[in-house]
């Protein structure tokens, strides 16, 4: 069996929640270089990070919870997560460094029915330690050895 969204389950900080989808994108700007508009070598570029959960309103609360405790939505601290599947077959594990939390889709309702409620939350890394695959960092040491210590 190999892994499905059905197996991959996201861990913020503490709190396991059970999204519908989540996404995790990196956008790095490393660029080849050219000489006389032939490449000849490459250049590092700024990177960053972002994602998004959709999550039922059941899970949606929980994460209210955590709001509600911080004293507001927009009070909640950024914070550390992992999203993690395993299958006998393959294991995929993501640690993603300096979450921050957004809201985009509140409500998004069709009257007819037929499908839950779900509410998109996106979000940004805004820690330098940015994001590790499988124990792997994306960033170089040297790239971050400034900025972390």
């Amino acid at each position: 069996m190999r892994i499905s969204g059905k197996n991959l389950k996201f861990m913020m900080g503490d709190l396991k929640l059970q999204a519908q989808k989540w996404t995790l994108s990196i956008t790095d700007n490393s660029a080849v270089t050219k000489t006389n508009g032939v490449p000849d070598d490459y250049v590092d570029g700024d990177v960053d990070a972002s994602g998004e959960l959709e999550l039922v309103t059941s899970q949606f609360n929980l994460l209210m919870l955590a709001a509600k405790q911080a004293g507001s939505f927009r009070g909640l601290p950024t914070f550390d997560a992992m999203g993690f599947g395993q299958t006998d077959r393959d294991t995929l594990k993501v640690d993603m460094y300096g979450i921050k939390l957004k809201i985009s889709d509140l409500i998004d309702a069709d009257s007819s029915g037929g499908n839950a409620l779900v509410h998109k939350i996106p979000f940004d890394i805004t820690s330098p330690d940015f994001v590790h695959i499988n124990g792997v960092p994306y960033l170089r040491p040297d790239e971050t050895v400034d900025i972390i210590g």
